[in-house]
Order: C-alpha cells, then sequence, then structure tokens
C-alpha cells in the first residue's frame, strides 16, 4: 500500500447505531472506503445486537454494552482472517446492527374472504382481521434467510410475507381443527390465543418471536349471522309467550305515561285499560280455554303480577278486585 493510499483512507474508532428512524430491523455499517482501527470502541445499545460477517458468514455477536474490539474479542474473525494475536492493523469487516425492540401493532387481514370447511356449517367464507406484534430472536437465521446483506432492512419489507404466513396458517388450522368454529369465534381471546399457537412456529422458521396476536373483527357469512341471532334471542326470550306479555305489558305502562304514547296515538287510556283487561285474562285462563278450566300458573304468582298491571295503572281498581276474586275463587 501507498503512503498516499494509507493516509487517504479513513479508520473508525467508534462503531454504534442510534436508530433514529423507527421501524428497522437491521441495519449494515457504512465501510466503503474506512477501515476499522484495532482497538476501536463498540456500542451496542440495550435494544440492539451487532453482528460481524466475513465473506458471507456470521462472525462474531455482541450483545449491549461497550466493546474494545480486539483480536481476543473478535476470536471468530481473527480465525477467519488468520490474524495473529498481535495483529495492530486497521481491518475491514461487515458489521450490522439489529434492533431487539417489539415490533408493535402490525396489521393483519383476509383481502378477499377466505373458504374454510366447518364441520357444522360446511363451507364458509369468511373475512377477518387485527394485529399482531413479533421481535427479532435468531440473528443468524434472520440474516441469512431474510436480511442478508442489505444496507437497511425494515419492517415493511416483511410485512407481505407476515401476512401471507398468517392467512395460510388460519386457513389451514380453520380447516383440520375438529373445534367448531362458532365455538371459536364465541370467544375472540381464546380464539386468538389458538391462532397465535399455530402462527407462532412459522414466524420461529424466519428468527422471529411472535409476542402478540389478535383478532380484532370477524365477519361472518349473511346467512349464518342472521341463524346466531335467532338462537341468541330464543336462549334469552326463553318462554315467548311470558316474554311477549311482560313487553306488552311494559309498554303500555310507559305509553301511558308518555303524552306520545298510546293516548298521543288517539288510543286513549281506555284502549290501554282493555289492552290490560285481554292480557289478565290470559293470565287467568289459556288462550281457547273455557272459564271453567283451571289457572295456567300458580295463583300467587297471577295474583302477583295483577297487582303489577294495578300498579302501573292500567287496572282500576274495580277491575283489579273483580280479577282478584275470581282467582281466589278458584283456589
Amino acid at each position: 500500500m501507498g503512503l498516499f493510499s494509507f493516509i487517504s483512507k479513513q479508520f473508525i474508532d467508534v462503531i454504534q447505531w442510534t436508530e433514529q428512524e423507527s421501524g428497522v430491523l437491521a441495519f449494515r455499517y457504512p465501510m466503503e472506503g474506512m477501515e476499522i482501527q484495532n482497538g476501536a470502541q463498540l456500542i451496542v445499545r440495550d435494544t440492539q445486537t451487532a453482528m460481524f460477517a466475513n465473506e458471507g458468514k456470521v462472525a462474531d455477536v455482541f450483545e449491549p454494552g461497550t466493546h474494545t474490539l480486539t483480536t481476543k474479542t473478535l476470536p471468530i474473525l481473527t480465525y477467519l482472517q488468520n490474524w495473529d494475536k498481535f495483529f495492530e492493523s486497521p481491518f475491514k469487516s461487515d458489521v450490522y446492527f439489529f434492533s431487539l425492540r417489539e415490533q408493535l401493532d402490525q396489521k393483519w387481514g383476509t383481502p378477499e374472504p377466505i373458504t374454510v370447511r366447518d364441520k357444522e356449517f360446511g363451507a364458509l367464507r369468511l373475512r377477518a382481521n387485527g394485529n399482531y406484534s413479533y421481535r427479532l430472536s435468531d440473528l443468524q437465521t434472520f440474516w441469512t434467510n431474510i436480511s442478508g446483506t442489505s444496507e437497511i432492512y425494515r419492517t415493511r419489507d416483511l410485512e407481505g410475507q407476515l401476512r401471507a404466513i398468517v392467512l395460510t396458517s388460519i386457513s389451514s388450522f380453520l380447516a383440520q381443527s375438529d373445534v367448531a368454529f362458532i365455538d371459536m369465534a364465541a370467544s375472540q381471546s381464546d380464539f386468538s390465543a389458538k391462532l397465535k399457537e399455530v402462527v407462532a412456529p412459522e414466524f420461529k422458521k424466519l428468527g422471529l418471536e411472535l409476542t402478540g396476536f389478535y383478532v380484532q373483527s370477524l365477519s361472518l357469512p349473511e346467512a349464518l349471522q342472521q341463524h346466531l341471532d335467532r338462537v341468541s334471542s330464543m336462549r334469552m326470550v326463553g318462554d315467548l309467550n311470558k316474554y311477549t306479555q311482560f313487553q306488552a305489558a311494559d309498554s303500555i305502562a310507559l305509553a301511558a305515561a308518555n303524552p306520545g304514547g298510546v293516548a298521543g296515538a288517539g288510543a286513549g287510556l281506555g284502549a290501554g285499560i282493555a289492552m290490560g283487561q285481554m292480557m289478565v285474562d290470559n293470565l287467568v285462563t289459556k288462550p281457547g280455554s273455557s272459564d271453567t278450566d283451571s289457572p295456567t300458573e300458580d295463583p300467587i304468582q297471577m295474583l302477583e303480577r295483577l297487582g303489577d298491571l294495578f300498579k302501573k295503572g292500567i287496572l282500576t281498581q274495580a277491575e283489579f278486585d273483580s280479577k282478584k276474586a275470581e282467582i281466589l275463587s278458584k283456589i
């Protein structure tokens, strides 16, 4: 090497990465026209790991801290370069920094409905979306298979591949699962946990740890959603006849107290009382049965309901006394 060439070279005393840009997974330290001074300082921050590479091979890896670069602290690179223990000259090497930060709020979703076969409902076309988070866990795997010699590798460079992994894993899981999809969809937290178990091994193959996975929205086919709504409503209602009677009585009471209710519609309080009378008749006898039939329910319960109608103003005192006497006569 000529004297001018030696003088024109720039020697690096401090190697560090300040992570001024968010969303960066890997950064190659610029080495063009520069050599590392033997005894230089390598500064690795708490959220980073640094790696020296030689001719496409991983050499020495450094955890967070300040490191003095010598043949003792670079044993693998020393071996690959055939340096002896008295080496003092500047040297060249590729230096990569990796961010160990957790990459939060990464989006996933189905651009088109995915078709799955459910054991209960058959073929279903579903839409879903949510988010996930990950961090680097195996630098050698990630560098060898993903980032390589890129000057800078960002999360957006990887998101397409990760989204494909998520969607493929979900489709395969739902197709092979013995658990009905409706049971999974009933609890999104459990569903998210199951999907995380499926997706995590695929992330690991890339040198990534899947730290979180969440299903935020799940759109069922309209026909299936209507069926589930009907089933849910029936379970909530229980006895449909009792629910109808309660709903009607409550509505009449609200209308009587509201100027825009039954009276405002022109029906008048008399219509409300007549409707109340019909309801009381239903409480006492079954529709289509004769007056001599026995009560359909316990007399005490019917008296309690009769009292509620009277308190709401639906029945007059005379009507209440008459029906009360009728019920007591059949005990």
